[in-house]
């Protein structure tokens, strides 16, 4: 008994439903083999693929990482360090020590005082521009996604970790936002969940924080009551 092959297409034509295998639509009489049904399949092709992107990217509520505005605190610390550090480099504090103290510096001393004064600064200098490059790249490597069952994120620089928290283990959330969020608007958002490992959860400084806020509410309200949990105080 010979096997029969049943899969099936829409004719590009008529959208009739014909079998995978035909050279001719039994319904319009066009040929589908031709360079016009060809073409009319390429583009019913691409409709498809570009509709199912669009249903997976509607799925995701939120997506993001943290904005480097958050650290604008750091900033201002690493400023003030970088600006000491351009004292201890440009101010001669042996000239100022013999002047103002008093003290009697010989030539060798003064001159060791500089030098290490210059390598001090330096230092300090180079030292304050990496804490803040670090701390600028571990931020970046956050990313935050927010989809109606699930909270996922990613971390890590050498060691990357992705985690997440179902949506019905969340039992309340906070935002949170500074006099500088304010100005750059950003925000912090922390959860209250039922998670054994992230019983407290944080979106830092994320961008549009107060429809993060209204998602995940709404989002933790109906996986609620599709799950049937109830939260007791």
């Amino acid at each position: 008994m010979v096997a029969v092959d049943m899969q099936t297409k829409s004719c590009p034509f008529c959208a009739e439903v014909i079998q995978a295998a035909a050279v001719k639509c039994r319904f319009c009489g066009e040929f589908l083999n031709s360079e016009k049904a060809k073409a009319l399949q390429a583009k019913m092709d691409a409709d498809s693929q570009s509709s199912e992107e669009e249903e997976t990217e509607a799925g995701v509520l939120f997506a993001d990482k943290p904005s480097l505005f958050g650290m604008a605190p750091a900033m201002l610390k690493a400023l003030v360090v970088l600006v000491l550090a351009w004292f201890l480099i440009k101010l001669p504090l042996e000239t100022l020590a013999n002047n103002l103290l008093g003290l009697k510096l010989t030539a060798n001393q003064a001159f060791a005082i500089g030098r290490y004064r210059m390598i001090a600064g330096f230092g300090l200098g180079v030292l304050a521009v990496l804490i803040l490059l670090f701390k600028a790249l571990k931020l970046k490597m956050i990313f935050y996604e927010v989809t109606a069952d699930r909270i996922e994120w990613s971390r890590g620089i050498l060691d990357r970790r992705v985690d997440n928290i179902d949506m019905f283990r969340v039992v309340d959330l906070k935002m949170r936002r500074s006099l500088l969020d304010c100005v750059f608007g950003i925000g912090t958002v922390v959860l209250t969940t039922t998670d054994k490992s992230d019983p407290e959860f944080v979106f830092e400084k994320v961008r549009y924080c107060r429809d993060l806020y209204d998602a995940i509410k709404k989002a933790s309200l109906e996986a609620d009551r599709k799950t049937g949990v109830v939260h007791l105080e």
